[in-house]
């Protein structure tokens, strides 16, 4: 597989960015977003979804010259505005800003209405970890999954982040509501392989592990079936009603794009209520106990959520950023057109 240093997909990001209406510093800032999403491993919301990204630009539906604005502020939480803006911008602003208000209270809620798709919404865990803040951020849908039981999509797969800062290896969690992304599903599907578990249902209502079929069908299976369906639901209501903003429901009506979502953003700063030295000691007994437990794989081992990411973000800095060479050539097709 090709592969391509960091610097030069950055750049080719940036360069694509500003012909379709970013400002250099807003296409700076998403592009590095962009790539450092490949180059964690997430290629399916990293490069492969660049061409979706300027195909929403081009139908009006991301503003590039659009950022969040204040609606009103009540202490520790905010309202925003993200005026259809590019998503990952939109958010990072958004967890920059609860990062801020963590600063001063310990904890910073910003809730974003009226934005579009963030691309990695891990990124955004991240970004409050690098600060040195657990962070929690959500963001809802269009209707992609359907609710325990039911044949018609009416949830959305509405992604949740958990991080948390550690000097060995941040921890982060980054999930969706169903059991695979619909970007991981077309990159099995592209490499013509088998999901490794069942991942949504096909037009009978059986679980099927074939990505083709639910590519077409749209059904995709709900973590934890009746748990997953329910912990989206509550991340939809919860997301609309702190941002004021549209509902799963509300998304998408009448077209076939996604855009005008609701999300949340928090920062926490752990060490308000208790030294850092006891933080340090939490975390080090729960991660080597998770180290230590046996596995049924011989030679096997547990991880941590983002352990992984670290390994695969160290390899593609050293080696490079593999690359699908159809999405990758896409976007320097749309560079030069």
């Amino acid at each position: 597989m090709k592969r391509i240093p960091i610097e030069q997909m950055q750049t080719t990001f940036q360069q694509l960015l500003m012909k379709y209406g970013f400002d250099e510093a807003k296409a700076k800032l998403s592009a590095k977003l962009i790539s450092e999403t490949s180059l964690d491993g997430t290629y399916s919301h990293g490069l492969n979804r660049v061409p979706r990204l300027i195909d929403t630009i081009k139908l009006g539906y991301v503003k590039p010259d659009k950022s969040p604005k204040k609606i009103s502020g009540h202490g520790s939480l905010e309202v925003w505005d993200g005026q259809l803006g590019p998503g990952n911008t939109n958010a990072y602003y958004c967890m920059d800003q609860a990062i801020s208000l963590a600063k001063s209270n310990g904890i910073g809620l910003v809730a974003l209405k009226n934005t579009n798709h963030w691309m990695r919404g891990g990124a955004f865990g991240w970004q409050a970890a690098n600060a040195g803040f657990a962070g929690i951020c959500w963001s809802n849908t269009k209707p992609n999954m359907p609710a325990w039981g039911a044949s018609k999509n009416i949830l959305g797969n509405n992604p949740l982040i958990i991080s948390v800062p550690r000097d060995e290896g941040h921890i982060v969690l980054d999930m969706a509501m169903s059991q695979f992304s619909f970007g991981k599903v077309e990159s099995y599907k592209r490499k013509g392989e088998e999901l490794p578990f069942a991942g949504g249902y096909d037009r009978e209502g059986n679980v099927t592990s074939n990505p083709a079929i639910i590519e077409e069908t749209e059904l995709a299976l709900p973590v934890g079936y009746w748990k997953g369906a329910g912990l989206s639901l509550m991340l939809d209501l919860l997301a609309s009603l702190l941002s004021t903003g549209k509902a799963t429901h509300e998304i998408g009506r009448g077209v076939n794009e996604e855009f005008g979502l609701s999300q949340v953003f928090i920062a926490i700063d752990v060490s308000k209520n208790t030294s850092e030295d006891f933080i340090a000691e939490k975390l080090k007994g729960i991660i080597n106990d998770l180290h230590a437990s046996p596995t049924f794989e011989r030679g096997g081992k547990t991880y941590y959520p983002g352990e992984r990411t670290l390994a695969t973000r160290k390899e593609n800095l050293e080696n490079g950023i593999p690359v699908d060479e159809g999405y990758w050539n896409k976007v320097n097709d749309l560079l030069k057109d």
